[in-house]
């Protein structure tokens, strides 16, 4: 008997090869072969368990990665881009955000309740759209009967023919709504007001907790008030059909689906758990470090975890964690913890050439984004062949002067580049810009050359 992964997270992703998977992510992020291959297989593996006998995929945990590489060579972008491709709840938090329990800030569960959040806005948006047709027409038909006058008493012997009359009076109605002729009328609607009383959060307890809590015991305090307001008629509309969608909606339904969707999919993104790594001793300002890995072990262990819409348990989430270990090293964080983290990549930086495959090859490069943005303004901007790779040069330069930054210097080195263009783009006369290798060292040449200003400025 074969087991599932809820609704749609079974799409495409689960009939690609981790060949194809790799493909798919080399759209969107160059280079890191190795880190591609692993998160590839750990999302097919995914598939794989599908098709084993309930008892066996019980038994089989993913295989959580760790990545080590310095900052911008694409640990993020390649988790961010496996997830949509998978269309799984996808998480990114911060390791260095979190305290050990007792100490002042967010406890590790959080990221788990986080997460069900967004698996139960993605179910949720789902379900809007199989139900936005029904909702629009129940809209519709709400506000004829505002904006019709209500229909006189009809005699009994005689109620076929003011029956057809007011039906083709509705219809009228109707035709000129969607034709947008009455939109300049205003009708009056009863619009709930959305209330939320203030309350304090009593110390030692979850906000989850106190939510849950004051909405079992004061139903009524949460539902808000009704209130007359006047509305044009295309605002009204809008608010209708918004009511009748949270109407269509079963809300108890979408929980259920989303915390499903999570315990078999979710992936959740640890970022910069190298600044957790190191085991001091008992003084000096980062004493919780070792107790954050430790709090943070249960849940990549498996466990189960309170949340407003029940119980989730994170055995099979998927932990892909990540961190530049400059200072610390992977073997530094507790052996527990690395024993959760079984696959092992490192992402090599980026060069020059590198740089100029990411300006230029992915669907998104950042040449295509200035080139889309100034086409707004009808200016045609074009780059040469000389101009990239003297840009990619001066990055590389930058990189290897002061701190490397990996592909986000291209950001800046870009916004320097164009900053003329930008700001005098709508006022020029000539609309056909080409950025050659004479422009692009004019303009950043002397910046590069003086290292404190390129600090400063890039």
């Amino acid at each position: 008997m074969a087991i599932y992964l809820p609704e749609t997270t079974q799409t495409t992703a689960g009939a690609l090869t981790p060949r194809q998977i790799v493909a798919e992510l080399d759209k969107h992020v160059v280079g890191q072969a190795a880190a591609k291959r692993a998160v590839a297989i750990a999302l097919r593996n995914r598939t794989r368990r599908q098709k084993l006998s309930p008892e066996l995929a019980e038994e089989i945990a993913p295989k959580n990665i760790l990545m080590i590489g310095p900052t911008g060579v694409g640990k993020t972008e390649i988790a961010r881009r496996l997830a949509r491709l998978a269309q799984s709840p996808f998480l990114k938090v911060e390791a260095s955000k979190f305290t050990e329990v007792g100490y002042v800030g967010r406890d590790v569960e959080s990221m788990v309740r986080d997460l069900v959040e967004l698996g139960v806005d993605m179910v949720r948006e789902e379900r809007l759209e199989e139900v936005r047709t029904k909702a629009a027409q129940n809209a519709e038909d709400r506000l004829l009967d505002i904006l019709l006058p209500p229909p006189r008493p009809i005699d009994p012997d005689d109620a076929a023919a003011p029956r057809d009359a007011q039906q083709q009076t509705r219809e009228r109605f109707r035709e000129q709504l969607r034709a947008g002729r009455l939109d300049s009328r205003i009708v009056e609607i009863d619009v709930r007001e959305k209330s939320f009383p203030s309350f304090e959060i009593i110390a030692g307890s979850q906000v989850e907790e106190v939510d849950i809590n004051l909405k079992d015991m004061l139903p009524g305090l949460f539902q808000g008030k009704n209130k007359r307001r006047k509305l044009k008629v295309p605002e009204a509309l809008e608010y209708l059909r918004s009511e009748e969608e949270q109407k269509l909606i079963d809300m108890d339904s979408v929980a259920r689906a989303a915390v499903e969707r999570v315990e078999q999919a979710g992936i959740i993104f640890i970022d910069e758990i190298d600044k957790i790594a190191g085991r001091e001793g008992s003084h000096g300002p980062d004493v919780s470090r070792e107790g954050v890995q430790r709090d943070i072990l249960p849940i990549v262990e498996g466990t189960t975890v309170n949340t407003k819409y029940g119980m989730v348990r994170t055995d099979h989430i998927l932990f892909i964690a990540a961190g530049a270990f400059h200072v610390a090293k992977p073997s530094d964080l507790i052996p527990e913890l690395q024993g959760r983290f079984p696959i092992r990549v490192e992402l090599e930086p980026l060069g020059k050439e590198e740089f100029v495959r990411i300006l230029t090859e992915p669907r998104s490069a950042l040449i295509k984004q200035y080139m889309a943005l100034m086409d707004t303004e009808g200016i045609t901007l074009t780059f040469t062949d000389d101009a990239i790779r003297r840009i990619a040069d001066f990055a590389t330069t930058v990189n290897d002067r002061t701190e490397n930054i990996g592909a986000r210097r291209l950001h800046t080195v870009l916004e320097k580049l164009l900053d003329e263009i930008s700001f005098e783009g709508p006022d020029l006369a000539d609309k056909t810009v080409t950025i050659d290798e004479a422009y692009v060292t004019r303009m950043l040449a002397d910046i590069v050359k003086n290292e404190d200003l390129s600090r400063y400025i890039l």
